[in-house]
């Protein structure tokens, strides 16, 4: 998986359709090889992005869950400790 597209579902508040928007387009720049694409190939990326973003909140709209939903700010501070243990961040 591509590591700038981010877990979306089961957080409150739900993710929103910029959110989806955002994974979408790291997906099909994934899969496609375009970080922009061409002209020629603008309509076909730019309708991909869209299909795939609407099959995302599909997704994310049938999917349940019993678990309790996840803090954002709790997620965000996990994954900087994560980061900092990675890389040393702080460390000289």
């Amino acid at each position: 998986m591509c590591r700038n597209i981010k877990t979306l579902f089961n957080f409150e508040p739900s993710a929103t359709d910029n959110e989806i928007q955002a994974a979408s387009l790291q997906f099909v720049r994934k899969i496609s090889g375009f970080n922009e694409p061409s002209k020629a190939n603008e309509a076909a990326f730019n309708r991909a992005v869209d299909e795939v973003a609407t099959a995302a909140r599909q997704l994310m709209d049938s999917l349940v869950t019993s678990a309790h939903p996840r803090n954002r700010e709790v997620e965000i501070e996990r994954a900087r400790a994560r980061s900092a243990k990675r890389f040393g961040v702080g460390e000289n």
